[in-house]
Parts: C-alpha cells; sequence; structure tokens
C-alpha cells in the first residue's frame, strides 16, 4: 500500500468497500448529486437475519491497495457503481464497454457491479437488466436507493458463501497461504509440507475468516477467529499477520464497546435513527439470538463478553499490533492507519497524553515520497486529531504547517486561497482570535511571537490572494493587538507597511465577509493613541446655561408621586453616575478633553479625530494632531456642536492613523477613567461678548464662591474720585437678546466704603432690546471710590482753648506712615489695629458685574446665561483730615468745623468746601481750613430702614445713626478736590471721622426756643416790632417780624416805648423737660473786651426779670411772658441765663444756648 486512509476508524473493518465512479463525461454537480444518494444507504438488515451490513463508499481508491485486500479484507472492493451519461442508442455499445473496462480494475475482488445509465430512452432502455439501470434523467430517478439496497444484498449472499466455504474446516484439503504483495517473492522455494508453514497457513486463514465474519456481521464468531488466530501465529513468529489478528481483534472488542462509533461524525451516522447493530441492541437480554439467527443459546452471550477485549487491553494491543507493523517497512501505511485508529479510541476514552503518543509515532513513521496534496492531507489529518484529543496548540502548528505546504515552492501554481484557510484554522489553537474585543480583557494570552508570526503570514497569504482590504485588516488586527510585544524596529516596519496598503486600499470599519461566510470585525486602533481619561468640560463661565428657580425646586422629580421609590433608586443611582450635573447649549461649541499619549517611538499623525455621539443630532469638527515620541500625557480637545436639544451621550472617538479609520467607543477601552459621558443639551440661548473702556486686568479675581470671572478689568483712582466705565455689549450669537439684569457683588474687603461704589441706569440700554444678532449695546456705569480720609497724626499746632467750646481730637488711619514718612512729627503708639504692613500704601477694591441674560427658545423654557465682570480697583491715597475741630459762631445756629488738610499726593492739590475759596495745598503740605455751618437737627432726620430690627443690640444702632449723621453732614459741607496738572478731580468726606464729641456741637438742642418782644399797639402798628425766633429744625432759620435775617443784625426800637418779651419752650426730645427758671440780663459791649452789665440805669423791667416754665412733655409747649422798658439810647444785649438749680445735670449744656437778642434803641424824633 502507498496511498493511506487517514479517516479510517475501528468499526471500518467491518464495512464493504463499494467504489462509485463516473464512466464517461459527467458532470462534476450531477455525479455527487447521485453520489450522496447512493451514499445515504450505508447500512441494511438482512433478510430472516438480525444481522447489519455495513458498506463505506468511495469516489476514489487507490487500484494498489486493493492488492491488500486478503490481509484486511475491509480494504477490498468488492462492489462497483459507475454512472454515466448516454443519450443516443449508438453511444451504449461504447458506453457499456467503458463499464466492463472499469470492473476490470477491480476485478479480481468485486462481488457484484452495477451501471446506472442517464439520458437513454427507447428499446435499450426497456430491456431488463440485473447490473444496468436507466433512467432517463438525474431527476426522475427515484428507485436509485431502492437498487442500491438491491445491490447490497447481492453483496451479502457472495459475503456469505465465501465466509461458509472459508470456514467449513476440509481438514482433507490444502489450506492456501494469504500473502501480501511484498511477501509473495519471499515465499517461493519455501517447504510447504512443514509444520510451521501449515500452521502460518492456519494462522492466516483464521484471521481472513474472522474478517469476513466481522463483515458479515458476525461479532461473536469473529472474536473467536481472531484469538484463535493469534495464538496460531504467535506460534510461528508470523509478525505482521499477527498485529493485524491483533487489530482485528481490537476493532472487534471496540465495536462491542463503542456502538456509536469511534470515527466522529461518519462513525456516528452509521448508528443514527433505529438500526443500531442487532448484537449491541441484544447484547444485554437474556435468551438472545446468535449471530447466525438460528440457535438461540444464552452462552452466547457468555462467551462474547469473554473473548472481547477490555477498554484498557484494547489499547495494550493496538501497541503490540503496531510494534510488529513497525518491523516491515513496506507496512507503513498499515501501521499509520492502526496509529489512527487507537488516537480515535483513546480520544473517547479521554486519556489524551497516550493517544498523543500514538500520534508522535505516526509523524515519524516514513511513507513513500508522497506529493505535496499528499503531505496536506497527512498535515491535516494529524491537525484534527490533535484537535480531538484536545491538544490545540499542537493541532494548530501542523494546520500551519499544511498550509505552507500548499504554496510549497514546488507547487507550479500555489493555493493561496487554501493556504489562508488553513490559517484562518490555526487561530485558535494559539489563542487568537479576528475579533480586538478578546485582547482588551485580562491579561494576554498566548505566546505572543508564534501569534505575530502567524499574523505576518495571513498578511501575506492575503495579500497574494489579490485582496487588500483584508490585508489591511490583518496588519492592523497585528499593530492593535501585539503593540506591546512589537521592537521599535518592528513597530517601524509594520507602520510603514500598513501606510503602502492603505495608500491603495484605505481600512475602514466595515465588516469583511469571506467567501465561506466568515466575517472580520473591525479593528479600531484604540492603543494609537492611548485614551488614559476622558471629561466632558462644562462650558465658559460666561456661557453657562442656568435654570431661573421655581417654587417648587429644581431637584424634584415629576417621574413618580412619591418622595422617593427604593424599586427605581438603584436604576436612579447608575444614571446619575453617567449623567453630569452640567449642560450644553444648541448651537454651541461644546469641549470634551481626552488625554492621549503615544506609545510609539516615532512622531504620531492623527488626522480627522473627533467624536461619535448619540442621542442629538451633532456636528463633530473634527481636528489633527501631532503627537511627539513616547510622550506623556497630553491633553487633546475635541469640540463639535448640538444641533437639537435632548441628551446626548459622548460614546467614543474617531481617527485616521496610517491610513485607516477607526471608531473607539469608550466602552471597550480598557483601564479608562471617565466622569460621564452623558449631559443634557437645552434650547438655544443668545451670546454676548462685551467689551470695556477700561484696560484687561492681569489680576484674576477669586470670589470665595467659587463662580468664574468671564473678564476682568483695573483702574487706578485717588481717593474720592469717579470714573466712568463704558460697556459694550455685542450679541453675537443666533438668537435676540430679550432680558437683561445687572446687579453687582463687592468682594470681601478690610476698608470702609463710604458712598455708592458702583451705580448704574439701565433704561438706556433696554430701550434698545430685543437686541438682534450681531448688534451692540452700550452701557455705562459709574465708579465712585471714597474710602476713609482720616489720619492718626497731629501736623499742625492744637486750637487754643478760648474757653467759650472747643473739641479737637486725633484720628485713627491706616495712612498713619504716609504723614509721618513727609512730615516730621513726634512719635505715637497707635493701636494694633491702626497700623499697616504695606508700605505701597495702595489700596484695592474688587468687585463683580453680573449681567444676567436671556433670550430665543433657551428663555421660554426658563434658562439664562450670566456675564460677569471682574472689576480690580487700585485706590491712591488723595487728602487726609489729620485733625477735626469745632468753634462756637456767633450765632448758637451754627458753629466752625476746622479741618486740618494734608496732601498725600506728589502733585499740586486745591480743595473747597460749601463754594468757599479754594485752599490750595502743595506735595506733602497740610494746612487747617475752617467751615461755617449750620448745626443740625439729628433728631429730625427719619428713621434709617437698618434701624427697624436689623440690628441686634443698641451699639450697631448707635453706629448706624452715626454713620447717617456723618453722611448728611458730608453731603451740606460738600468738599472737593482736584489735581490741575493730571486734571482729575474728586470728593473728601468727612465719614468716619466724627466722633461723639463733635457731633454734639454740630447738633441743634431738641428744645426749641422762642423770644418774641413786642413793642407798643402803637409801634406794632407801625411795624417796628421785634420777634426772635430760635428753631431747632432743619431750617436752622432766624426770623425778625417775619423775615430772614443774620444772627448778628440788630433790632431798632425807640427810648421809652416797653417791649412785651416772650419766652416759649417747644420740647421735641423723646422725654419730658423741666421745670426752668430763666434771668434776662442786659449788658452793653463796648468791643473791648469789656462787657457793662450794671444797667439798671439804663433798663427798666416790668416786673420781674426772672421766667418761670413749667414741665414739658414731649411735643409739648411752654411759655412765659415779661417786659422791659430802655431809658437811654444806645446798643444793648439781651443775655438769657438758667438758674443752675433748674438744669437738669443729665442733659447736654448745648440744650440751653439760647441767643443773645441785640436792640438798638433809638430817640424819638421830634
Amino acid at each position: 500500500m502507498s496511498v493511506p486512509d487517514y479517516m479510517q476508524c475501528a468499526e471500518d473493518h467491518q464495512t464493504l468497500l463499494v467504489v462509485v465512479q463516473p464512466v464517461g463525461i459527467v458532470s462534476e454537480e450531477n455525479f455527487f448529486r447521485i453520489y450522496r444518494r447512493i451514499s445515504s444507504v450505508s447500512q441494511i438488515s438482512v433478510r430472516d437475519s438480525q444481522r447489519v451490513l455495513y458498506i463505506r463508499y468511495r469516489h476514489h481508491y487507490p487500484p494498489e491497495n486493493n492488492e491488500w485486500g486478503e490481509f484486511q479484507t475491509h480494504r477490498k472492493v468488492v462492489g462497483l457503481i459507475t454512472i454515466t451519461d448516454c443519450f443516443s442508442p449508438r453511444d451504449w455499445p461504447q458506453t457499456f464497454e467503458k463499464f466492463h473496462v472499469q470492473k476490470e480494475i477491480y476485478g479480481a475482488t468485486l462481488y457484484d457491479s452495477r451501471l446506472f445509465v442517464f439520458g437513454l430512452q427507447g428499446e435499450v432502455a426497456e430491456q431488463p437488466r440485473t447490473d444496468v439501470a436507466f433512467y432517463p434523467n438525474y431527476d426522475d430517478c427515484d428507485t436509485v436507493e431502492k437498487r442500491i439496497e438491491d445491490f447490497i444484498e447481492s453483496l451479502f449472499i457472495v459475503l456469505e458463501s465465501k465466509r461458509l466455504d472459508r470456514a467449513t474446516d476440509k481438514s482433507g484439503d490444502k489450506i492456501p497461504l494469504l500473502c501480501v504483495p511484498f511477501e509473495k517473492k519471499d515465499f517461493v522455494g519455501l517447504d510447504t509440507d512443514s509444520r510451521h508453514y501449515k500452521k502460518r497457513c492456519q494462522g492466516r486463514m483464521r484471521k481472513h475468516v474472522g474478517d469476513l465474519c466481522l463483515q458479515a456481521g458476525m461479532l461473536q464468531d469473529s472474536l473467536v477467529h481472531y484469538h484463535m488466530s493469534v495464538e496460531l501465529l504467535r506460534s510461528v513468529n508470523d509478525f505482521l499477520w499477527l498485529g493485524a489478528a491483533l487489530e482485528g481483534l481490537c476493532s472487534a472488542s471496540v465495536i462491542y464497546h463503542y456502538p456509536g462509533g469511534t470515527g466522529g461524525k461518519n462513525g456516528a451516522r452509521r448508528f443514527q435513527g433505529s438500526l443500531f447493530p442487532a448484537e449491541a441492541a441484544n447484547r444485554h437480554r437474556p435468551g438472545a439470538l446468535t449471530t447466525n439467527g438460528i440457535n438461540p443459546d444464552t452462552s452466547a452471550e457468555i462467551g462474547r463478553a469473554k473473548n472481547c477485549l477490555s477498554p484498557e487491553d484494547i489499547i495494550e494491543k493496538y501497541k503490540e499490533a503496531i510494534s510488529y507493523y513497525s518491523k516491515y517497512k513496506n507496512a507503513g501505511v498499515i501501521e499509520l492507519e492502526a496509529c489512527v485508529k487507537a488516537v480515535r479510541v483513546l480520544a473517547i476514552q479521554k486519556r489524551s497524553m497516550e493517544a498523543s503518543e500514538f500520534l508522535q509515532n505516526a509523524v515519524y513513521i516514513n511513507l513513500r515520497q508522497l506529493s505535496e496534496e499528499e503531505k496536506i492531507q497527512r498535515y491535516s489529518i494529524l491537525s484534527e486529531l490533535y484537535e480531538l484529543i484536545g491538544f490545540h496548540r499542537k493541532s494548530a502548528f501542523f494546520k500551519r504547517v499544511a498550509a505552507m505546504q500548499c504554496v510549497a515552492p514546488s507547487i507550479a501554481e500555489p493555493g493561496w486561497r487554501a493556504c489562508y484557510k488553513l490559517l484562518l484554522e490555526t487561530l485558535p489553537g494559539y489563542s487568537l482570535s479576528l475579533d480586538p474585543k478578546d485582547f482588551s480583557k485580562g491579561t494576554h494570552r498566548g505566546w505572543a511571537a508564534v501569534q505575530m508570526r502567524l499574523l505576518h503570514e495571513l498578511v501575506y497569504a492575503s495579500r497574494r490572494m489579490g485582496n487588500p482590504a483584508l490585508s489591511v485588516r490583518h496588519l492592523s488586527f497585528l499593530l492593535q493587538t501585539m503593540l506591546d510585544f512589537l521592537s521599535d524596529q518592528e513597530k517601524k516596519d509594520v507602520t510603514q507597511s500598513l501606510e503602502n496598503y492603505t495608500s491603495k486600499c484605505p481600512g475602514t470599519m466595515e465588516l469583511l465577509t469571506l467567501p465561506d461566510g466568515l466575517t472580520l470585525p473591525p479593528v479600531p486602533f484604540t492603543k494609537l493613541p492611548i485614551v488614559r481619561h476622558v471629561k466632558l468640560l462644562n462650558l465658559p463661565a460666561s456661557l453657562r446655561p442656568q435654570k431661573m428657580k421655581s417654587l417648587l425646586g429644581q431637584n424634584m422629580s415629576t417621574k413618580s408621586p412619591f418622595i422617593y421609590s427604593p424599586i427605581i433608586a438603584h436604576s436612579r443611582g447608575e444614571e446619575r453616575s453617567k449623567k453630569i450635573d452640567f449642560q450644553w447649549v444648541q448651537g454651541d461649541v461644546c469641549e470634551v478633553q481626552l488625554m492621549v499619549y503615544n506609545p510609539m517611538p516615532f512622531e504620531l499623525r492623527v488626522e480627522n479625530m473627533g467624536l461619535l455621539t448619540s442621542g442629538v443630532e451633532f456636528e463633530s469638527l473634527p481636528a489633527a494632531l501631532s503627537l511627539p515620541a513616547e510622550s506623556g500625557l497630553y491633553p487633546v480637545t475635541l469640540v463639535g456642536v448640538p444641533r437639537t436639544t435632548g441628551t446626548i451621550t459622548v460614546n467614543g472617538y474617531h481617527t485616521t492613523v496610517f491610513g485607516v479609520f477607526s471608531d473607539c467607543l469608550l466602552d471597550n477601552l480598557p483601564g479608562i477613567k471617565s466622569s460621564g459621558s452623558t449631559v443634557e443639551v437645552v434650547p438655544a440661548l443668545p451670546r454676548l461678548q462685551m467689551s470695556t473702556s477700561l484696560p484687561r486686568s492681569a489680576h484674576s479675581l477669586q470670589p470665595s464662591s467659587g463662580d468664574e470671572i468671564s473678564s476682568n478689568v483695573s483702574v487706578q483712582l485717588y481717593n474720592g474720585e469717579t470714573q466712568q466705565l463704558i460697556i459694550k455689549l455685542e450679541n453675537v450669537g443666533m438668537e435676540p437678546l430679550e432680558k437683561l439684569e445687572v446687579t453687582s457683588k463687592i468682594l470681601t474687603t478690610k476698608e470702609k466704603l463710604y458712598g455708592d461704589f458702583l451705580s448704574w441706569k439701565l433704561e438706556e440700554i433696554l430701550a434698545q432690546f430685543p437686541l438682534q444678532p450681531g448688534k451692540i449695546a452700550t452701557f455705562t456705569m459709574n465708579i465712585k471710590v471714597k474710602l476713609d480720609f482720616s489720619c492718626q497724626e497731629n501736623l499742625l499746632q492744637d486750637l487754643s482753648d478760648d474757653g467759650i467750646s472747643v473739641s479737637g481730637f486725633p484720628l485713627s488711619s491706616p495712612f498713619r506712615q504716609v504723614v509721618r514718612s513727609r512730615v516730621d512729627s513726634k512719635p505715637t503708639n497707635p493701636p494694633e489695629s491702626s497700623k499697616v504692613g504695606d508700605a505701597s500704601h495702595v489700596k484695592t477694591l474688587e468687585a463683580i458685574l453680573n449681567f444676567k441674560y436671556s433670550g430665543g427658545p433657551g428663555h421660554v423654557e426658563g434658562y439664562y446665561r450670566n456675564l460677569s465682570l471682574g472689576l480690580h480697583v487700585e485706590v491712591e491715597p488723595s487728602v487726609f483730615f489729620t485733625r477735626v475741630s469745632t468753634l462756637p459762631a456767633t450765632s448758637t445756629r451754627q458753629c466752625h468745623l476746622l479741618l486740618d488738610v494734608f496732601n498725600s499726593t506728589e502733585h499740586e492739590l486745591t480743595i473747597s468746601a460749601q463754594g468757599n475759596e479754594e485752599l490750595i495745598l502743595h506735595a506733602s503740605e497740610c494746612q487747617r481750613m475752617a467751615i461755617q455751618v449750620d448745626k443740625f437737627n439729628f433728631e429730625s432726620f427719619p428713621e434709617s430702614p437698618g434701624e427697624k430690627g436689623q440690628f441686634a443690640n443698641s451699639k450697631q444702632l448707635e453706629e448706624e445713626r452715626q454713620e447717617a449723621r456723618g453722611l448728611e453732614i458730608s453731603s451740606k459741607l460738600d468738599i472737593h478736590w482736584k489735581i490741575p496738572s493730571l486734571r482729575r478731580r474728586g470728593e473728601a468726606s468727612v465719614e468716619g471721622l466724627l466722633n461723639q464729641l463733635v457731633l454734639e456741637h454740630l447738633q441743634l438742642a431738641p428744645l426749641q426756643w422762642v423770644l418774641s418782644e413786642h413793642l407798643s399797639k402803637k409801634a406794632k402798628v407801625e411795624g417796628e416790632g421785634l420777634n426772635i425766633v430760635i428753631v431747632s429744625s432743619k431750617e436752622r432759620d432766624v426770623l425778625v417780624d417775619g423775615q430772614l435775617c443774620d444772627c448778628g443784625a440788630a433790632a431798632s426800637c425807640r427810648v421809652g416805648d416797653p417791649v412785651r418779651l416772650e419766652v416759649r419752650l417747644t420740647n421735641r426730645s423723646p422725654r419730658s423737660v423741666g421745670p426752668f427758671a430763666l434771668t434776662v440780663v442786659p449788658f452793653q459791649d463796648h468791643q473791648n473786651g469789656v462787657h457793662n452789665d450794671d444797667l439798671r440805669h439804663a433798663v427798666s423791667f416790668v416786673g420781674s426779670s426772672t421766667f418761670y416754665l413749667q414741665a414739658v412733655q414731649p411735643a409739648g409747649e411752654s411759655a412765659c411772658l415779661g417786659a422791659l422798658l430802655f431809658l437811654y439810647a444806645g446798643d444793648f444785649f439781651l443775655n438769657i441765663r438758667f438758674h443752675e438749680d433748674s438744669v437738669s445735670k443729665d442733659l447736654p449744656p448745648s440744650w440751653f444756648c439760647l441767643p443773645s437778642v441785640h436792640v438798638c434803641a433809638q430817640e424819638v424824633q421830634a
């Protein structure tokens, strides 16, 4: 034998070999169409018997193998079926002749033959023949299976006759010696009468009869004959036939133990349905019929079990038989097939290691020079057998060898498609799959070096097949999955090859379907570059949408009527983990940041990198980047514009690297960190761009609330200066601006700020609404800085106390160091709170201006945007008030406020108050300015809003009242400064400088005194009467006969006319006052510092000079009357004094200051 049958299995020993071949020209399709129908009749039950006959069909069988039919009868062709086309009776003789020629090839061993003729009709076809069947066509041939069954029955008749003929013991006849082809020349000249020779003949014949019994369905008899043959052949050392007897014994035992067969699908096919072997079906039934179906004998079952080998003995006998075969060079095919049969049995027994030993032996069996096709078949079968016993990597190795054999240099036309198909089948054995997802989970499986070699071979095979798309897909797979195992040079070589392939056929994300139906999934380059972190970025602070607050709140869910539902709590938790708590806006550019790095040893160019999204219509704006070699984490920002509203999910990104387009999904990226991938897109909103008249600031404001500032501007002002800020708001979006609200917030500062720091009016800008896209609105704001103007240093000599009313005090100020550095002064020790550490003396004010605006569809849905402007103001000192004091004026309703003013600038400065002349101050110069002011009726001020409950204690309430009084005084003083050289001007405020003592001197007494003098009735009629009214009110006026008059002006009267004097008290304080006793003392002032109080001869009182006032309740009045008479002409003054015992000690003295009345007595005209 020269051609091994690798598909053989142990149960093939019980089959009859039938060859089916075409005669003449028959199409392959028609031939195999009939062949499949013929081969479906693979077993039949013998009539009147429980035996089953098994048939093995082959459409090609080497005639030289038929020569070994005596050695093992299942190798002998006992039946021939030919198929031919014949359409004309003239061709029939020639066709029938070809049939006879075909029979002659296997004529020595054939039991019977059949010829199936298709297409011939007429007289020839109507002639009845047993060996020929005529059919009009391939469709009208319903009796094919029936004719095959008849044909098999004829084979059984011949088989049974031969078995009976050989099995009959004819002691008188000489038993012939059965030989294999290569033995015939060795037995020439042997002594045929020797005992040794006769035993050899008997042993071989017993073995031959055993084969016939096994084919005839007589399992028990075959076992008996095999045992007898083994004993006879072992005694004469006939090793070749002894091996065959042992193999027959093993085959019969395998058929008994494994009725399902050992040949996999082919073996199992024989026993489908109810046609199981009768021997196996009845082996456990008592009283079962014997194999010949004649004598029922229960001892048959017992004898069969005794003669049958155990599963372990089967393998031992196989080993022994193979060892005998190995002694003969010409029995290599027999040895090889025996190894294959043993492996199939061991596979069923789950004894993989022993099976591998048989296979290893089969590998080294030296056969004749095999053709390339036979080598491919041999390696493929070895691969299948290794796969059968679970040696997957070994199986893949031999299949790969078979693949390489398909394209051996000796083959004129290499079979690259067959090579590629075999290489694909090796992938599972090397722990490879064509799905890149299998390589993103866990550690790498398999030998990377072998896997890379196999992938390279797949790339080369697909290229030689003329399929560049397949080459690109496999090379992309190699680069993606084996990147960690490639050397730097290999990475360069692979990428260069990939670029060459993609220049002709770019890589895509489409499924590639092979002709055999296998699909290759796409290979996205998730490692080129490698992404480690994905973060959806919030919009800039000025573009972030915010929801207007509703009464129910924004966190209320309308999906369930319950506050908490445990059923859906888990699912909501998962949604929250993926959904981000900010929103994107329809039509605005949105950003996603990726942290990537380049693992390649060279610069990596990534083109067409964009986002993959779902949920809303999204316009991705691709980007191109170049990453340096082996870079660290590198931030990449991908942008896009959502065109509709809803919930958008960022699923991944797409790239083009080395000509391969990749869709990389975040779920498939290993080790990636993400803060969420789902965000809500709200309706479109207008977009404002702001520009200001002030320069941008290098200082970035950091509010404690964490809010981000859109823009920052800065300005430098002197204390008290006002700057106008012009803001231009341009609508650069696509929606109209319909609503605008402006608010401001001053950041926490240690400096005391007086007045309105920021002020504006919205009427002008709101008149331009709605502001269409592309339009600009102008907004004007006033920046007014008023910090503390006080200073602690005494730079001028203290005022001398003239004994009347003097109040002076030093002021505490953070600008103390400024004054000391410019003017020599006596060192003092200020309190810690007044010390400063900043030598620059420049104070900083910071504020945030918020523009809350909305419009378009977003406004309808209740969304708005907030544009913030950070304002950084550096305040330099202008003037300081180093000392404040008061002096009384000639009128009790007025006083003089003395201010020591210091110019802290480096320029000449002028200062003025209440329209007074300007006071010029040189740099670092200090001067005193006096301002005559009307006293204030603080008790008449309206109640401050803060006094209604905002302040927790009386101290805070008093501080608030004091600030209100300081604001009123400062507004009345109207102090302004100006720096001519810089054309800068501003205000100076005394707020915060005035303590309680100064405020008392500036305050009108709460007690209102009215002093009236009336002349006689005649004089009154003439209009010469005198009426002086002193009112502690906001007007602070002196009325003489109802006319506004200066307090220093003199009233005229005539000598000798009586003058009535009335003193009236109105109590506007919140408490009851009195009673009081007052004495009117007239005197004359000689204008030399001497007062003459002894006027008893010049002035006479009508009645008493002392007035008495009863107690007066709050808002009540009390009055007393008197009269006096001027006896001489001259200037007289009336001074009203309170009795000390009548003045309440707990009331301030300033409450009892009554005016001195100047009266000019004139002689009566004749």
